[in-house]
């Protein structure tokens, strides 16, 4: 048994020993093979690699000679826009010459016609000289036979004859000068009683108050958080949109709008009032109505001017003219409705001058217009008689009511009856009892002098006084001021408002300066 089995191994051992040198001499062999495949591959690689090499170079000699021949052509294209160019401006330099000589020998033909007329007048001078010594002499002569006949030199004839005069006239004059004077003054004074008082009588109107807030009611108070927005973004925007202050307090379902210029202030209300109705209250919502409303309320303003026109019965009145007195609908001066003043001091107008026999049309126009500046005077310098007086020569309108509109505070002198009568219309519907207030008049100048400061600084695109006038906001152009100039801006604001008004408590100055990307899928 043991003799069979170390048998078995041996034989075992011998077919593993052939087993291990076929599989070398079958190792050897593959490796032979991958050796020759190898070799085959580069060599067909390297042969398509220099075909691909050559046909590379003869297309880049192609296109290099294609570029070739389109860069001659630019160039030679290029040559003849040069020449054709260079002969146009030697053609036009050739004009200019003409031009020139032509205009040489004009001047020179004038300055020959000068020297002659200046020889003609020289001439004439001698001649008129002459003349005089002649007519000297001739009177002379006439005074010294006169003075000869009536035995007395000239200067005490003249002495004698204005004396005489002198007391006569003395005399006679002072007694009718004082006669038609108290006359006058009589007759004066009854007349003006009346006619004011007549006037006054048909034209009656009620005292206007100017209001700075609008309380709008709200359907529940959970409104109140959606107006104020996520992280306060709503109300930041409806501020933002309109120059306006909204005042959130504890009064259950109302907020509180706050503005001194009526015409934001309007804007806001009816903002404030659709965005209630609506429910969709987000900032580029309220952006969007904010524009619409904006719109809107320029067409309400001419609608407004073109009813007062019509009313005060005036025609041929441009366009632009009713717009502004339809924006004088929201301005007030000393808390009188101006427009309402104008109306009034129109009427006024129309009346006494029907009672003084004038042009009733034309008084009527007069007072209309002569506040017409008020409706820009915070856009443009100057007083606003003036300012209403340029718009209305911008406007082709007659110079008599021009200039009763530049004269009606005195800053031009009166030229005719209209002038004084426009003060003393003005004056009459200004002073009625409580057609103004000047505390509230006061408080709208200061407002109206911190937006008209900082609209002075370069590059400010709006701004807006809010808080009673104890906050402003100067919104900037973007490409004009830098984030460094934005921080500066605010400090030259804030020494101008300290140099030039007067005010409690203290101003805050806020600089917004935004950059918008906005685009649109399609």
């Amino acid at each position: 048994m043991e003799s069979n089995l170390w048998a078995l191994i041996a034989v075992a051992c011998i077919f593993a020993a052939i087993g291990i040198a076929a599989g070398i001499m079958l190792n050897n062999w593959i490796q032979k093979l991958q050796k020759d495949s190898a070799s085959r591959t580069a060599d067909k690689i390297r042969s398509d690699a220099e075909r691909e090499a050559e046909h590379i170079l003869r297309d880049a000699r192609v296109s290099a000679k294609a570029e070739t021949i389109k860069m001659r052509e630019e160039c030679e294209q290029e040559l003849k826009e040069r020449r054709r160019e260079q002969t146009n401006n030697e053609k036009r330099l050739a004009q200019r010459e003409e031009l020139l000589d032509r205009r040489a020998d004009s001047m020179d033909a004038k300055s020959k016609n000068i020297e002659k007329q200046e020889k003609e007048i020289e001439t004439l001078r001698e001649r008129l000289g002459n003349r005089e010594q002649e007519l000297a002499k001739s009177i002379s002569q006439q005074i010294d036979e006169l003075e000869r006949i009536a035995g007395m030199k000239r200067e005490e004839a003249r002495g004698i004859l204005l004396e005489k005069l002198k007391n006569e006239i003395k005399n006679e004059s002072g007694l009718m000068v004082r006669n038609q004077l108290e006359e006058a003054k009589a007759r004066s004074e009854r007349e003006a009683r009346r006619i004011l008082t007549y006037a006054i009588q048909r034209y009656a109107s009620d005292c206007t108050y100017e209001r700075t807030t609008a309380t709008i009611p709200l359907p529940n108070d959970e409104m109140k958080g959606r107006i104020i927005g996520r992280e306060g973004r709503n109300i930041r925007a409806i501020e933002a949109a309109t120059g306006v202050s909204i005042l959130i307090d504890d009064t259950p379902e109302a907020v509180v709008i706050s503005c001194f210029d009526p015409v934001r202030k309007e804007v806001a209300r009816q903002l404030m009032e659709r965005l209630i109705s609506d429910g969709r209250i987000h900032p580029t919502r309220v952006e969007e109505l904010a524009k619409k409303i904006s719109k809107e309320l320029e067409e309400e303003l001419f609608q407004v001017g073109e009813a007062a026109v019509l009313e005060t019965g005036i025609q041929g009145v441009s366009p632009q003219i009713m717009k502004l007195l339809g924006r004088l609908k929201y301005r007030y001066s000393f808390s009188q409705n101006v427009l309402q003043h104008s109306l009034e001091t129109s009427y006024f107008m129309g009346m006494i001058a029907a009672e003084l026999g004038l042009d009733e049309q034309k008084a009527k126009r007069i007072g209309l217009f002569h506040d017409l500046g008020k409706a820009i005077d915070h856009e443009v310098e100057g007083p606003h008689a003036q300012i209403g007086a340029d718009l209305l020569r911008k406007h082709n309108e007659a110079k008599d009511v021009i200039h009763a509109v530049a004269a009606h505070h005195g800053e031009v002198e009166p030229e005719s009856l209209y002038d004084i009568l426009i003060s003393a219309c003005d004056t009459l519907s200004a002073s009625r009892p409580g057609a103004r207030s000047e505390t509230t008049e006061l408080y709208l100048k200061r407002l109206e002098q911190l937006e008209a400061i900082a609209h002075e600084f370069s590059g400010v695109e709006s701004c807006f006084a809010l808080q009673a006038g104890r906050e402003i906001r100067v919104v900037v152009t973007p490409e004009k001021v830098s984030e460094g100039e934005a921080q500066m801006l605010a400090k030259d604001i804030c020494a101008r408002i300290e140099k030039e008004m007067t005010y409690p408590g203290q101003i805050k100055v806020t600089i917004i300066r935004e950059t918008r990307s906005v685009e649109y899928a399609k």
